[in-house]
C-alpha cells in the first residue's frame, strides 16, 4: 500500500511530476534534497533564479531577472533565443510571500496568465515542492502545455545541484558562490 498523497512523489525518487487536475489547472511536484529556507532562497533571489529558470537545452537562457519578492511586489522575466532578436517577457504581482513556505504570483503577460502558487513543505530535511497554476480557460492552459513537463523536468534538474551543495556548505558554516 502506498501512503503517499496522490500525484506525490515517492520518496527518493528524483522526478518531477506534471498532473492536469482539471480544463484549467497544473499541478507540478518534486522533492529537493534539501531545506525549505534554501529552496525558497533559490525562488526568490534573482541571481540565482537566473542560474536554473530556464532549460538550458531549448537554447533559451533567461538574460533580465527583476524580482522585487514582498506582497504587491514585482517581477519580470526576460528570456532571449539565439535564433530571435527580441526577447519575450513575463511578468506580474506577488500576492503572497510566506518566507520558506509559499508564494503566490500573478502571470500578466497575457490574459491567458495562470495565477501561481509554490509551497515549501518540509519532508524528513527534504523539500517537497507543488507548483499549482490556475489559467482563465482550458484553452489557456492547453496552449501552454505543450513542452511543459520537459521544460519543468529540466529546470528542476538544474535547481537540484544548488540546493544540494548549498545545504552541504551551509550545515558546516560555510557559504559558496556557484558559477554556471
Amino acid at each position: 500500500m502506498d501512503a503517499r498523497r496522490e500525484g506525490e512523489p515517492a520518496a527518493g525518487k528524483d522526478r518531477t511530476t506534471v498532473e492536469r487536475k482539471s480544463d484549467r489547472e497544473l499541478i507540478i511536484r518534486r522533492i529537493f534534497n534539501g531545506p525549505p529556507r534554501l529552496v525558497f532562497e533559490a525562488w526568490t533571489k534573482p541571481e540565482l533564479l537566473k542560474r536554473w529558470w530556464a532549460p538550458k537545452s531549448t537554447g533559451v537562457r533567461l538574460t533580465s531577472c527583476e524580482a522585487d519578492v514582498r506582497v504587491g511586489g514585482r517581477y519580470r522575466f526576460e528570456f532571449g533565443h539565439e535564433s530571435a532578436s527580441e526577447t519575450m517577457a513575463f511578468f506580474g504581482t506577488y500576492v503572497e510571500v510566506v518566507p520558506h513556505s509559499r508564494l503566490v504570483w500573478t502571470n500578466d503577460e497575457s490574459d491567458a496568465g495562470a495565477l501561481t502558487t509554490v509551497t515549501f513543505e518540509e519532508k524528513a530535511g527534504k523539500t517537497l515542492v507543488v507548483m499549482h497554476e490556475l489559467y482563465p480557460s482550458k484553452e489557456a492552459l492547453d496552449g501552454v502545455l505543450a513542452g511543459m513537463e520537459a521544460g519543468m523536468a529540466e529546470s528542476f534538474d538544474q535547481l537540484k545541484p544548488f540546493v544540494f551543495l548549498a545545504d552541504a556548505f551551509k550545515t558546516r558554516g560555510l557559504s559558496i558562490m556557484f558559477i554556471f
